[in-house]
């Protein structure tokens, strides 16, 4: 690691010399996602926007690049480093139940998605194909699938395994007619995160493939749990969401709470894996200034990546939901204006 000396003297001619180890990285990477994985060329055009999130259920047959979709094997050729979020989470399929259909030669029947998540009370709770399912090997058809087509695309991309195992589990889960507590549904999908990374990676994966597991980073014991070293050692990043919900929430704190438990908690092989942001943003509801938020988040991202490792390697804008930009063109030259100066250069 290089190292710099410096030398100082005061008035009297006294002296004091130390030595300090520095690090030059690369510019972050400023990213966007637009609701509903929609097409964002328009949006990036005029921005040092680098990278993308997208979002896609293990159940679509139309995985990579997705249902009419070109823009992204346009923008991924281009170098667009690309975040696919991968979901066991039901959703993109006619319907809910077993699929069968043929994949290199082979054909492949997957029962119904046997479990239930994001169960909180009063809402309709979305199906998933279960841990218990992936373990058994009852998805490896869905998995041969989205390979098959990874394949094909020309390029490398981070395989993200779920959207927010917390927001997953944080009322816990069901599959089979069985309950399972939230800790327990951690436990479990920690195994099925570990079974499908590893049924990739033997399998021949575009050379630059890359892992990560989804949080939101919302509570500090869920992360522990879904963050083991014996699962890191199979991740290449960190991993965590970051939403400001509050008139009170700053970027500096937000960005750096998740990091903070992940210092204090996790083992020396998570904390050298860079951090990935899938997702950030600002609800206009109670920041109804986005554009001045929006401003404030290089100089947060620089002060946490002055610190100790983890050293935050990509932010992707969420234009949807909690991060909806409104208006569009005043957030988006805010985030595009962001994005132009360091970390970002």
């Amino acid at each position: 690691m290089p190292r710099v000396t410096v030398t100082v003297r005061d008035s009297r001619g006294r002296t004091a010399t130390t030595t300090a180890d520095y690090r030059v990285g690369p510019p972050v990477l400023g990213g966007y996602y637009l609701a509903g994985n929609a097409d964002p060329v328009a949006d990036l055009v005029g921005g040092n926007i680098r990278s993308l999130t997208q979002f896609r259920s293990f159940a679509d047959g139309y995985i990579f690049p997705g249902w009419n979709k070109p823009w992204l094997v346009d923008l991924g050729t281009a170098g667009f480093k690309i975040n696919m979020v991968l979901e066991l989470k039901h959703y993109g399929a006619p319907h809910a139940g077993p699929q069968t259909f043929r994949v290199n030669g082979r054909t492949y029947t997957v029962p119904a998605p046997a479990m239930t998540i994001q169960q909180r009370p009063g809402t309709t709770w979305p199906r998933a194909y279960g841990y218990g399912q992936v373990l058994s090997g009852q998805c490896d058809g869905l998995f041969a699938r989205a390979l098959s087509q990874y394949q094909e695309m020309g390029f490398a991309v981070n395989l993200q395994l779920a959207s927010e195992l917390d927001t997953d589990h944080e009322f816990g889960t069901r599959e089979a007619g069985r309950a399972y507590s939230w800790a327990e549904s951690d436990a479990r999908a920690v195994q099925a995160v570990m079974y499908i990374v590893d049924w990739f990676k033997v399998r021949g994966l575009p050379s630059g493939t890359t892992f990560s597991v989804g949080a939101g980073g919302f509570d500090r014991a869920c992360y522990q749990r879904t963050h083991p070293e014996t699962l890191m050692a199979e991740l290449d990043f960190l991993h965590w969401n970051v939403y400001a919900t509050s008139a009170s929430h700053t970027a500096l704190a937000r960005f750096r709470r998740t990091k903070d438990w992940a210092v204090a908690d996790l083992g020396p092989v998570a904390l050298s894996r860079p951090a990935l942001i899938g997702e950030w943003g600002v609800r206009a509801a109670e920041t109804p200034d986005q554009a001045a938020w929006i401003g404030t988040v290089p100089a947060a991202v620089a002060a946490l990546n002055a610190e100790r490792e983890p050293r935050i390697v990509q932010t992707n804008y969420f234009n949807s939901g909690w991060g909806r930009l409104v208006p569009k063109e005043t957030g988006l030259a805010a985030l595009k204006a962001a994005y132009a100066t360091p970390p970002y250069v």
